[in-house]
């Protein structure tokens, strides 16, 4: 299977057959497009990243959806997301229902969500599975679709880790000052944890906590993680900048440690990097 292609699988059930969940849509998009939705989307919408990332604006606030992350955004709610990585790859569903409402509230969900898991939950994969049996049988009335969705919001209640009970607006809100001071500095190599605690107030401790609460990952590691989408930004879209200057710009004092975070976080060096993207 072609995994470069775009995939969208549209269901037809007449209005007058209803189902408890009536599925709209299922697909794959290996270059995830800009979207703006100010009145948000009539129906019940997931999307997570598949590979690359992604940067999603929901009721005023930003977020940003790496791999094995993804959103569920309730109906009508405004929201806008845009690649933040030369390519962004996502997977999404749109859904409706009488049941939803009840099925989401019995997995602790009852307000827009952001989630994540690990490599290994049984929630990676789970669309990929779903479209993969389209593939294979007729389905267009998407019977078989709804109770695999039904399962799969299940899943979500149960495996997702960040923000499972919090409403993404919720649970970043606190931490968004720090975010966008993160973002300002960037190319600051003295910036350490008791440095992103003092932006908020905050103990070290109680700064960890509530990271690891909205991304299941270190403020520390969030940091570099975001060093390396600015270095992947500046490599793709700056041609005449060395390596050396990005890492300075980077917070890096070393260019070969510079080298070795990159290469460990995208499998390929600064340079090889530039010349595929």
């Amino acid at each position: 299977m072609d995994q470069t292609q775009v995939r969208r699988y549209v269901f037809t059930l007449p209005p007058a057959q209803p189902l408890p969940i009536r599925v709209e849509s299922l697909g794959h998009n290996p270059n995830q497009e800009s979207v703006s939705r100010p009145d948000g989307y009539p129906m019940f919408h997931w999307l997570h990243t598949e590979a690359g990332e992604g940067k999603l604006w929901l009721e005023g606030q930003a977020f940003t959806l790496p791999a094995h992350t993804g959103i569920l955004i309730y109906p009508h709610v405004p929201h806008a997301y845009r690649a933040s990585d030369p390519q962004w790859v996502t997977q999404y569903l749109t859904f409706q229902g009488n049941a939803v409402d009840s099925i989401l509230a019995a997995a602790g969900i009852r307000q827009s969500t952001m989630f994540r898991w690990q490599p290994d939950s049984p929630l990676t994969g789970l669309l990929e599975q779903m479209m993969r049996r389209r593939e294979t049988w007729s389905d267009m009335l998407g019977l078989e679709t709804s109770t695999e969705t039904y399962h799969f919001l299940l899943y979500l209640g149960r495996y997702g880790q960040a923000g499972t009970r919090t409403s993404a607006a919720a649970g970043m809100r606190s931490l968004q000052t720090v975010l966008d001071w993160m973002e300002q500095n960037v190319d600051n190599p003295n910036i350490g944890l008791k440095e992103m605690a003092q932006v908020l107030g905050l103990s070290s401790r109680r700064l960890h906590a509530l990271f690891q609460q909205s991304f299941a990952s270190s403020p520390y590691a969030y940091f570099v993680s975001l060093r390396m989408r600015k270095a992947k930004e500046m490599l793709g879209q700056q041609p005449a900048l060395t390596v050396k200057e990005i890492a300075a710009r980077c917070g890096f004092r070393d260019t070969s440690h510079f080298v070795a975070t990159f290469r460990k976080h995208t499998g390929l060096p600064p340079e090889q990097y530039r010349k595929l993207h």
